[in-house]
């Protein structure tokens, strides 16, 4: 039989209201650390939907650079 091994989350919470304008009271972000640290899942929750996506922490990385690029 295999090992099961029980560890917890390292994740991080907030509501998006103080970051997005068309955020309302319960919408809310958390991103959650992979158990071995090679990336993130991302849960985004709002009155139409939920999304969610993970990233190794080089696609993140990307990410970021392409966002913060200027036009």
């Amino acid at each position: 039989m295999a090992e099961i091994e029980k560890y917890k989350l390292d994740a991080k919470f907030t509501s998006l209201k103080d970051y997005c304008s068309f955020a309302e009271e319960n919408d809310f972000i958390e991103v959650i650390e992979w158990h071995n640290g090679e990336g993130v899942d991302v849960r985004i929750s709002n009155r139409k939907r939920e999304i969610s996506f993970s990233l190794t922490h080089g696609e993140f990385q990307a990410l970021t650079v392409l966002c913060n690029m200027p036009r």
